[in-house]
């Protein structure tokens, strides 16, 4: 029997390769006053078949051979895992306080356009993008549900960058974006359910186990590790707080993985019922993230690009019009939903508008939807490449469109706003930069 070729050469090559692109990617479009997170999509689809592959097939295959290809999955899996902790601990519902009514209400009519425009359009899109055997409820759900994401940490990243964070506009975004995440992942773990069950019955099952696992997480898990988490700062270094932490996340994860919704629930999950404040669970959540965004996240990235193929679309017009759709569709339900009830909320109309570009934001938690969609096989590779460039573009359109509203609308300076808050603005240099 032949040996089996050691893939670690390749991957010493592939890996450094990835990150070093990706962190100019991310350096040069913030120059532009883009998020990071467009550069790294960027670059993960110039390195996948829409350019290099299409360019220089040789490059493409020499860069990114089969044998490294399964590593580089895993690895930017786990990295996405660590990344979903992290959103999930820095997911602050606090920030509900004093905008909770108008926040579940713009939140909820930013999930629920988009859930009704999307379903509209996917009953339109069935018989021309839906794989063989892929029943219609899974298709049309989980596009659905792909129009109703925000991406909430690049939101925060926005925010903080313009100096919006601590005013009333900038604190009920975030409240808002809060509930939708929330809102969001729970349809999504539901689809999920559904495409991987075989019967309702068994698609039930999987949401009662899904429910008793969640409950057990905030009431049983949760006191016992916070009590663990005061003893800890006494007593533990960093570097156990950080065996324990990741090793938690991983098991969390597995349980979902297990239960049928998915690993990515379970890691978030962890983050959500993880004890905030404490000074050590901090520091060790700060070292997580210096690895896992800067490292191992830009291999996700790559992974999606090598699956996003432009040329799939080609010179079709019926292709790109179904793209036109799919943007329209995105835009109109949630920017246009999220400003409209906003604004029935008692906003101004400059600020619902704002808080509707906001809303709009897809960022990295789109291309995660999309890629469970893709290995659910509920999307084929051709839908895939139109909801990710809708992605990229969404949120590629959300800072210039802010600064159009706010100035073409009379912003004030935030230093001069009356409406400031006065909260202190958090640390978001974390999963935030996504």
């Amino acid at each position: 029997m032949a040996a089996v070729p050691d893939p670690l050469p390749d991957l010493l090559t592939a890996v450094p390769a990835v990150i070093l692109a990706c962190r100019a990617g991310a350096q040069l479009v913030r120059r532009l006053g883009q998020p990071p997170v467009v550069g790294e999509i960027v670059v993960g689809i110039l390195f996948g078949p829409s350019l290099l592959g299409w360019l220089w097939p040789a490059a493409q295959a020499w860069l990114f051979p089969q044998s490294v290809l399964p590593y580089i999955g895993v690895l930017g899996n786990i990295g996405l895992l660590a990344f979903m902790f992290l959103v999930g601990l820095e997911l602050d519902l606090k920030a509900l306080r004093g905008h909770s009514r108008t926040a579940v209400a713009v939140s909820q009519a930013s999930i629920a356009v988009p859930l009704l425009l999307g379903t509209l359009l996917a009953f339109g899109m069935y018989d021309t993008f839906a794989p063989a055997g892929t029943d219609r409820p899974a298709f049309v759900l989980f596009i659905a549900v792909s129009m109703s994401i925000t991406a909430f940490p690049v939101l925060a990243r926005i925010l903080t960058d313009r100096g919006l964070y601590r005013t009333r506009v900038g604190a009920l975004a975030m409240a808002c974006a809060a509930v939708d995440d929330v809102t969001a992942w729970c349809l999504l773990a539901a689809v999920v359910a559904v495409t991987k069950s075989s019967s309702p019955t068994e698609a039930l099952v999987t949401a009662g186990y899904a429910l008793a696992f969640t409950l057990a997480m905030f009431y049983l898990v949760r006191p016992v590790l916070r009590r663990w988490a005061g003893r800890a700062e006494r007593k533990y270094a960093d570097g156990v707080l950080l065996v324990v932490l990741f090793s938690g996340l991983c098991l969390s994860a597995y349980a979902t993985e297990e239960i049928g919704v998915h690993a990515l629930f379970g890691a978030f999950l962890f983050g959500v019922i993880t004890p905030r404040g404490r000074r050590k669970i901090e520091a060790t959540a700060a070292r997580l993230r210096a690895f896992t965004v800067p490292v191992l996240l830009p291999l996700f990235f790559v992974s999606t690009g090598l699956r996003t193929d432009v040329s799939l679309l080609g010179g079709d017009p019926e292709l790109w019009l179904w793209a036109g759709a799919v943007l329209a569709v995105a835009v109109a339900g949630k920017w246009g939903g999220g400003s409209v009830a906003a604004r029935l909320a008692g906003q101004r109309w400059r600020d619902a508008m704002s808080i509707g570009a906001l809303m709009n934001c897809r960022g990295l938690t789109e291309l995660v939807v999309l890629n469970i969609g893709l290995g659910l096989g509920v999307i084929g590779p051709d839908l895939f490449t139109i909801l990710v460039l809708m992605a990229l573009v969404t949120t590629a359109a959300t800072s210039p469109a802010l600064s159009r509203i706010r100035r073409g609308m009379g912003d004030l300076d935030p230093a001069r706003d009356p409406s400031r808050t006065g909260q202190e603005e958090p640390v978001l240099e974390s999963a935030g930069t996504r």
